[in-house]
């Protein structure tokens, strides 16, 4: 077993399509999914952009502002997620600061327990 602290992985920062203090730290890359820790400073915004598949925000810490392609302001807060289809342009602020994870792939939001663990 490995133990893994998010906040040392090696972030990088990201500044693609408008995004300003938002860095991103991998850490489960395979061919058809990915998985990252990522933070938004306070007043950081990842910029509006389309997802390149099924994608899964999950806050662990901060509040974050969402938006879909519809660009309705969603808020989330720690233990809260959002869920992005493939294509849909989408678009994450945050005004204290923010710590989440982003899965991104062919990925099945939602399924039963019993699919991941079948006892």
């Amino acid at each position: 077993m490995r133990i893994l602290d998010l906040p040392d992985l090696p972030h990088r920062p990201i500044e693609a399509h408008g995004s300003r203090g938002f860095s991103v730290g991998a850490f489960g890359i395979s061919a058809d999914a990915h998985l990252v820790a990522v933070t938004l400073a306070p007043g950081g915004v990842i910029g509006r952009h389309p997802a390149i598949g099924r994608q899964l925000l999950v806050v662990l810490s901060g509040e974050a502002e969402v938006a879909g392609a519809e660009g309705v302001v969603r808020r989330l807060a720690a233990g809260q997620a959002a869920v992005w289809e493939p294509g849909e342009v989408h678009e994450t602020r945050s005004a204290g600061g923010v710590s989440a994870l982003i899965g991104e792939g062919d990925l099945d939001i939602g399924a039963p327990g019993e699919q991941v663990d079948p006892g």
